[in-house]
């Protein structure tokens, strides 16, 4: 087992080296980049990676698109800068190279409102079957754009080893598969039986590389994703109910379904939440609170 610094040690001692090499002269700029360094170590060591200097640029995406839901831009750009200075002094990023601009997505989420079932189904009957069965599989098992060119199944791939109560999908039946989560989690996610058979209907013969918002994924399945998932789901909730409140709803329709589910099986607020947390791959309960305004 890797022995990892302390988030504090690990940040440090990059801000020395930003500090040497005359990279950063503003102590107000040290300190700020300080603390989003801390927080890129914790979570560089929730996800394995052996010290934040380790980290490469793809991971470094990975990092930022996770924490696109749980800032706002600013500090979102602050922490891609503390990261571009990283990798500029340690030879990731050539002297003229940047990071890409990871857009804040936590006033898209505070603005979307879940859609009902009616709703979901109507918008999705507006769609090729492409992405009519990615809408359906989003509103089922909660999962974000990028999830669905992630899908596979829970045998051919383990999920990352994290807390998991017992709670989980408790009042629902389906098949395990996982998908890649914000920041690289892989974790576990419930397809519904009704959807399953679909889904193995368009699966590939060889997983194929795909590209969305410069990250590359392994596609099992022929079905919607990303950004063309996402952008093809407003334009036909647009034309089916004349608004969308974004892909994104379909994640408030799961977290607001569930915690009905959960609290009508007799569970507490509390685990419930944490439940609902761990079942849509956010780190802490209260990022899933957001979803339930």
């Amino acid at each position: 087992m890797p022995k990892f610094a302390k988030a504090s040690t690990q940040a440090k001692n990059v801000i020395k080296g930003l500090t040497k090499t005359k990279r950063i002269k503003s102590l107000g700029t040290a300190r700020n980049y300080m603390q989003s360094l801390k927080t890129v170590a914790s979570w560089s060591k929730d996800i394995g990676i052996n010290g934040i200097q380790a980290m490469s640029i793809e991971q470094a995406r990975m990092y930022l698109d996770y924490r696109a839901e749980i800032v706002g831009q600013k500090a979102l750009d602050m922490e891609r800068q503390a990261i571009q200075a990283m990798m500029h002094l340690n030879g990731k990023l050539q002297p003229k190279q940047t990071l890409y601009r990871v857009k804040s997505l936590l006033e898209e989420i505070k603005r979307s409102r879940a859609y009902t079932p009616e709703q979901a189904h109507a918008i999705s009957q507006r769609q090729t079957f492409k992405h009519e069965l990615a809408t359906q599989l989003a509103y089922a098992a909660g999962l974000r754009a990028h999830e669905l060119l992630t899908l596979s199944k829970a045998s051919e791939r383990p999920p990352n080893n994290r807390p998991a109560l017992d709670s989980k999908w408790q009042g629902r039946s389906g098949e395990l598969y996982t998908v890649a989560g914000k920041g690289g989690l892989i974790r576990h996610v419930l397809i519904p039986n009704y959807l399953v058979e679909q889904l193995e209907a368009k699966k590939l013969k060889q997983p194929i590389t795909v590209t969305d918002r410069e990250i590359n994924y392994l596609q099992h399945y022929d079905i919607g994703g990303g950004k063309k998932w996402s952008d093809s789901f407003s334009k036909a909730s647009n034309r089916t109910l004349l608004f969308s409140t974004g892909a994104h709803g379909l994640r408030h329709s799961y977290a607001q379904e569930r915690m009905i589910e959960l609290n009508a099986l007799g569970f507490k607020y509390k685990t419930a939440l944490e439940t609902v947390s761990q079942e849509m791959g956010h780190f802490r309960p209260e990022i899933t609170e957001v979803y339930l305004r």
